[in-house]
């Protein structure tokens, strides 16, 4: 098959989004040499999970895995896991990886994700962040012993790391330094909803305050330190300060980097390079904006595209993007963009009953649409944010929405 990318093609990171981009360039009949490089030794596996089943021990470990071994032989793809990429030569088209050896490419795709962000001294004994596998077991096996637990940052990590500690009945504060959580994504309004919700299931919510640090005796956290002065003491901290693109290896490879990699609209850094996933900024000409997401959605459906530009497509991606979080007995479900100027207008339902659908309007176009306990509602008004439906249309959506079935 003619590719822009010759006839080896490496792809750094090997979470959802890279191995989604080795099936599709395989299921796209690319038969050429085609690497796989992981900074884990883990093979690839999914991450949604890490913060809901696997902490509270719904899940075993195993059941995260992506693909059976079996599946990843039928790829036949050099497998480079536990390996982690180290420096990226775009002139020469190679890749470095740690202990010094080199891998030539003609295409290459970037899918290497995120870093946690951490407090200072937020590497000493108690003091946990969530992002691999080995993190979510380190944070159960700690949940397990029955601490005092405080989750600093209530976006949607923190938020369903509190939630799944508390349903193990555990003692749990929430320190969010905007006055109420996930308030850069959805506003104040639903804000002020997944605040109740924690409340209702006992969370002790502290919004509106700073964590000024950490407090520690003997090398062990023993408390964190708010801006007002006040201190909560705690055996466990988890923090949820939100994450910063994995680019660091690629300093002085030549490539564009501004909270990640940036690229066109074709998800392309480069000829012949292109990235997919938490770690590309790209260009999505649907919303007329540069994004970057850290959804699990996007990194399969930007794998895919980017693959597929590697392969000669030349389609730019624009996709509506979709995400959602668990929490308790509730799912939170949006679809499109929720800028911090939009207006809120609920559509469907209410949310004093627990299930709503609701729209964001900016610049008199529905943007957004958000579902709480509403996955069929949801779903049925997504169009509005596909058509780039006028705002007026969402006083009246009763045509969209699925008849209630008794």
């Amino acid at each position: 098959m003619k590719t822009e990318g010759g006839k080896r093609i490496v792809i750094v990171g090997a979470s959802a989004a890279g191995l989604t981009a080795a099936e599709t360039l395989r299921r796209r009949g690319w038969d050429g040499h085609l690497t796989l490089i992981g900074d884990e030794a883990r093979p690839p596996y999914d991450r949604p999970p890490l913060s809901k089943q696997i902490l509270t021990g719904a899940w075993e470990p195993q059941r995260t895995t992506l693909r059976a071994p079996q599946e990843l032989a039928r790829l036949e793809i050099d497998l480079r896991l536990g390996r982690p990429a180290t420096g990226l030569d775009v002139k020469r088209r190679q890749a470095r990886l740690a202990g010094g050896a080199t891998i030539d490419f003609d295409g290459l795709i970037i899918a290497t994700g995120v870093i946690p962000r951490r407090l200072p001294h937020g590497d000493l004994n108690g003091v946990h962040v969530l992002r691999t596998l080995d993190d979510a077991l380190a944070l159960r096996a700690a949940l397990l012993t029955g601490p005092r637990v405080v989750v600093v940052g209530a976006g949607f990590l923190g938020t369903e790391v509190a939630a799944a500690a508390q349903t193990m009945g555990l003692e749990v504060t929430l320190v969010e330094p905007e006055p109420v959580p996930v308030r850069r994504p959805f506003g104040d309004r639903v804000g002020a909803l997944v605040a109740a919700l924690h409340r209702d299931h006992g969370t002790d919510l502290r919004c509106g305050v700073p964590v000024r640090g950490l407090c520690e005796g003997g090398g062990r956290v023993t408390g964190v330190e708010l801006a007002d002065g006040s201190g909560l003491p705690a055996d466990a901290v988890v923090l949820a300060l939100g994450s910063t693109p994995a680019t660091d290896w690629l300093t002085g490879s030549g490539l564009t980097l501004a909270n990640g990699v940036v690229c066109d609209a074709l998800c392309r850094a480069a000829p012949g390079i292109y990235a997919a996933g938490d770690v590309a900024s790209w260009h999505n000409p649907r919303f007329g904006t540069r994004m970057r997401l850290e959804h699990r959605m996007n990194a399969t459906e930007q794998a895919m595209a980017a693959a597929g530009n590697l392969l000669g497509d030349a389609q730019p991606f624009a996709p509506v993007p979709y995400f959602w979080t668990d929490q308790y007995d509730t799912k939170i479900q949006a679809y499109g963009i929720f800028p911090p100027d939009a207006e809120l207008r609920i559509i469907d339902g209410d949310p004093a009953d627990g299930h709503f659908t609701a729209a964001y309007g900016r610049h008199e176009v529905v943007v957004g649409v958000l579902g709480w306990n509403a996955p069929r509602q949801v779903r049925a008004v997504r169009n509005l944010v596909v058509e780039r439906a006028p705002w007026t249309t969402s006083t009246d959506t009763s045509a969209l929405l699925p008849v209630p079935v008794n």
